[in-house]
């Protein structure tokens, strides 16, 4: 297939729409999509590295060599999976193994309803379901479904299942965590700082910077620089700033964030007079942003929620139906007078030919 890697969440979104489609005829789907889903959710960086392309690559390739569908006789004809929620990763073996029975037969059910099937499961406990005496809230919860189906469950060994089994029990191999504090950038920025703050402490100068604190309650780092609260204070001399900003926003090494992003980026290391401003200002002039970024605002003008009224029919909205068949009393519209607290309506036959002055 000549799709190319995702640059968006929203290019995955699509084509984990297309993938999921087929879901049913592509084993452990969830799993090898995993690295993929990661990555459209809500506060989460977007960063594609080598799982998210192995990911990608194995699904391109189990789309392109999807499975002869043939009569059940022994065979698989789908498979089904699903990423735990994050309450359910504290469940159980016992209840993880009833849970994915059900997750089956809510999924099937057009197909297993009313007709006699066996469950074949790895977990023996669960074979002697139906005979257990004590069971927990979510446990009778499943039972009521387990109990609409005509159904038997076995225990079939896991080892006897050597497939699912190696994979179920491969052991995941930890990442290597790299503290990004301890990489060693090598550029002048500490020495153009230490010459803006010298030639922003000039008495000359005080008027233009605008300080906003006194100069004691400023500290010195290890390095030299002037700090408030363990932020570099950035002079407007040098032009340091832009270059900061231009670094958390248009780099390489950033995604175009937003202003309160940017911001609280920038605020973690970084202080001046108006911080937040600049930021704001920075963000607005970005031609990129403003060509593909989409508007998620409210539209301006008269589209606005207007506020509740106190009492019934303090305040009302009205619309007229016209157009219609004429009456024996000639009327041929309705009016419609909606109290906007209580939404209670009157509908009230009217001549479109009427006025405003005979309406009021």
């Amino acid at each position: 297939m000549n799709w190319q890697e995702p640059k968006t969440p929203t290019e995955i979104r699509s084509f984990l729409g297309l993938a999921g489609y087929y879901r049913r005829f592509i084993e452990n789907f969830s799993r090898i999509a995993a690295p993929l889903t990661s990555l459209t959710k809500k506060k989460v960086k977007f960063v594609w590295g080598p799982k998210q392309q192995e990911s990608f690559d194995i699904l391109k390739q189990k789309l392109s060599n999807a499975p002869v569908l043939t009569l059940p006789e022994g065979k698989v004809i789908a498979y089904a999976s699903r990423q735990l929620k994050v309450h359910e990763k504290n469940y159980t073996t016992h209840d993880l193994e009833l849970g994915a029975v059900v997750f089956a037969l809510k999924l099937w059910r057009h197909y297993l309803y009313g007709i006699k099937f066996v469950i074949y499961s790895d977990h023996k406990s669960l074979q002697h379901l139906f005979n257990q005496k004590e069971l927990n809230m979510r446990q009778r919860h499943w039972m009521e479904t387990l109990n609409d189906y005509d159904c038997e469950i076995r225990y079939h060994p896991g080892k006897a299942n050597v497939v699912a089994d190696a994979l179920s029990r491969k052991e995941r191999v930890k990442p290597i965590r790299i503290n990004a504090k301890s990489i060693e950038v090598k550029n002048n920025l500490i020495e153009r700082l230490l010459a803006a703050q010298r030639e922003a402490v000039l008495e000359a100068n005080y008027p233009k910077e605008k300080l906003g604190v006194t100069e004691e309650q400023l500290t010195l780092s290890k390095d030299g620089i002037l700090q408030l609260n363990g932020r570099i204070w950035v002079p407007i001399y040098g032009g340091l700033r832009d270059v900061l900003l231009q670094e958390a926003h248009s780099s390489k090494y950033s995604v175009h964030p937003g202003a309160d992003k940017m911001y609280q980026d920038l605020k973690a290391n970084y202080w001046w007079i108006g911080l937040k401003k600049s930021v704001a200002a920075y963000v607005a002039k970005c031609l990129t942003c403003a060509q593909v970024k989409a508007e998620h605002q409210k539209p301006s003008g008269l589209l606005q929620q207007p506020e509740l009224p106190e009492w019934k029919w303090e305040c009302v909205t009205m619309d007229f139906i016209t157009k219609l068949p004429k009456t024996r009393k000639g009327n041929d519209t309705i009016w419609v007078i909606v109290d906007r607290l209580t939404k209670s309506a009157h509908f009230l036959p009217i001549k479109e030919t009427y006025s405003s002055d005979m309406l009021a």
